[in-house]
């Protein structure tokens, strides 16, 4: 979050800004969870799934591939729509956008997401990613039209005015 309150996208944030003696503690407490052998349940799941983030020291760094396998065990023990939306996520990073748009294009359906402003958002995202700009700025515009949440708001209707330029034709 920036010093107003806006959120700061994953990607953009600067790790050198996370608290360390945090994350260090933290990855201990998951070393200890591990260590005691056994399948791990969903908590140490999520906790190894930030450990990634954690370790990463840049976003360019961070181990999607391993993420998306986490997150695969994670649906299985814990199914839940937005599980299944932060895989789609994980796979789009690690295998590309088009793979994580398969995920997210299933759960369109899904009634417990039907007023989930995330879903919109990252779908917009995955869009873009692909070019189809001119989908992409409809769904996040629909993202921002869901959130109550006016930071996050902003940041979405910025996002939609960045994709207006990419899908406007430039004049001759």
């Amino acid at each position: 979050m920036t010093p107003s309150g806006a959120p700061i996208l994953l990607l953009d944030q600067n790790r050198a800004q996370w608290d360390q003696l945090l994350i260090r503690r933290g990855l201990a407490a998951l070393e200890r969870v591990e260590a005691l052998g056994g399948a791990l349940g969903p908590y140490a799941l999520q906790a190894a799934i930030a450990a990634c983030h954690a370790r990463a020291h840049t976003a360019e760094e961070t181990d999607w591939t391993r993420i998306t396998a986490l997150y695969d065990a994670l649906a299985q023990l814990a199914p839940s729509p937005v599980v299944e939306l932060n895989r789609a996520v994980a796979y789009a990073m690690a295998f590309g956008p088009a793979a994580g748009l398969e995920i997210v294009d299933a759960l369109a359906a899904e009634p417990a997401l039907r007023q989930y402003h995330l879903l919109p958002s990252v779908r917009g995202d995955l869009l873009a990613k692909l070019g189809r700009f001119e989908e992409a700025r409809r769904e996040i515009e629909r993202a921002a039209a869901l959130t109550r949440n006016t930071k996050e708001r902003d940041l979405l209707l910025q996002r939609v005015a960045t994709l207006r330029t990419k899908s406007t034709p430039e004049a001759p």
